[in-house]
């Protein structure tokens, strides 16, 4: 198994220059090779990344000797990363690859394992000498290799680690998860997660700190402040926004066996020009990655339910459907008289998320636990077998 930990960078002023040259020499090598690469296809030849790579280094020293200043691998990895690029956009994986720009792309070199060290709150970089981490690198094992990038004027390195693979325990609990944006997130059992909605919370600095860098002058030195501010706000509500969705992410996995969430059509969503900004600020998406990610590292999985399934507008208990339920309507009443919850008003989201879970378990086989409702304790919560 590997894993990663991304860690603050606190660099001198020359070690934060010497970074952004390594960034710039792996951005123009990008470049160069991708030139070279459709240069070499559309004249029929058969270009690999080993190919460009001799060729580069041929005529590096007499062309380009400024890209001896930095490390190695700052002009030796983009190769790699093109070869890997365009075997991926071959098999209908990913989009052909696309020029680096100065302005728009992240700045990022890669180190190889044997290229860089780690001691305590310290990384040694080749040709720069020791720069200090603001914590100690987490995990213990085979360190594989690190990358460096810059993100608001920040430096970051993210170095992978190779560990031994863990035997995860099952978990005998099941949940299902109702998402929506008046609340992220709402369990089956009860539990409710607000949303944060932290971009919305910060609209009005970051609309006040936008105009003053359109105000700027081109090229001065006050708009590159203005700049810089507009990125850390932006790189704030980032933070903010991943740190609620990293916790609870890790505490769903944690202690559920299985979660029952719904496949939402997200560019579909993200389509609705009134609701576009707010799906963008819950970042439902990014949730069910990170517990898809999380959750079979922990023993368990999650179960995707059709998107089409009616969890809002049917009743959990006896199945009874309100066709003609709408968006403004919150609270779920079952018009069914033989139903225990006839008249009885329930939160729509709970009871969706009850219905997401019963058909999360019904998908894996567990139909005579979904139908009869057992596995099911008093207040709804779900068990199910751990072997």
């Amino acid at each position: 198994m590997i894993r990663a930990h991304k860690i603050r960078l606190h660099p001198t002023s020359e070690q934060a220059n010497s970074f952004a040259r390594a960034a710039g020499v792996a951005r123009f090598v990008w470049n160069w090779a991708l030139a070279e690469w459709n240069r070499q296809y559309e004249a029929g030849e058969k270009p690999t990344a080993l190919k460009l790579k001799k060729q580069f280094n041929a005529i590096r020293r007499e062309q380009f000797p400024w890209t001896w200043d930095v490390t190695k691998n700052a002009s030796d990895q983009p190769f790699l990363d093109l070869g890997k690029a365009f075997t991926a956009f071959f098999e209908g994986k990913a989009r052909r690859p696309k020029f680096k720009s100065k302005k728009r792309s992240k700045p990022s070199f890669y180190l190889a394992n044997d290229q860089f060290e780690v001691r305590d709150h310290r990384l040694w970089v080749p040709k720069l000498g020791w720069v200090n981490m603001a914590e100690k690198l987490r995990f213990q094992g085979k360190v594989l290799g690190a990358r460096i990038t810059s993100t608001a004027d920040w430096w970051f390195v993210s170095i992978q680690v190779e560990l031994p693979e863990e035997i995860a325990v099952k978990k005998a609990a099941a949940v299902g998860i109702d998402v929506g944006l008046n609340r992220l997130a709402t369990l089956s059992t009860g539990e409710q997660v607000e949303n944060q909605a932290f971009l919305k919370t910060a609209l009005k600095k970051l609309r006040q700190a936008n105009k003053r860098l359109h105000r700027r002058k081109p090229g001065s030195k006050n708009r590159e402040k203005a700049r810089r501010q507009v990125a850390r706000l932006h790189y704030q509500i980032v933070c903010l926004r991943q740190d609620v969705l990293q916790k609870l992410s890790t505490r769903l996995a944690d202690s559920y066996g299985i979660i029952g969430v719904e496949n939402l059509h997200l560019k579909g969503l993200l389509k609705n020009r009134r609701l576009a900004r707010a799906f963008s600020d819950a970042s439902l998406g990014t949730l069910v990655r990170l517990l898809e990610a999380k959750a079979p590292q922990r023993g368990g999985q999650v179960i995707k339910v059709d998107r089409f399934f009616p969890s809002s507008k049917t009743c959990h208990c006896c199945g009874w459907t309100w066709d003609q339920m709408t968006l403004k309507d919150r609270i779920f009443v079952c018009q069914n008289p033989s139903c225990s919850y006839f008249q009885f008003p329930q939160d729509r989201d709970h009871n969706a998320g009850h219905n997401i879970l019963r058909e999360a378990l019904r998908l894996i086989g567990l139909v005579d636990q979904a139908v009869s409702g057992t596995g099911s304790d008093e207040d709804g919560n779900w068990a199910v077998d751990a072997g």
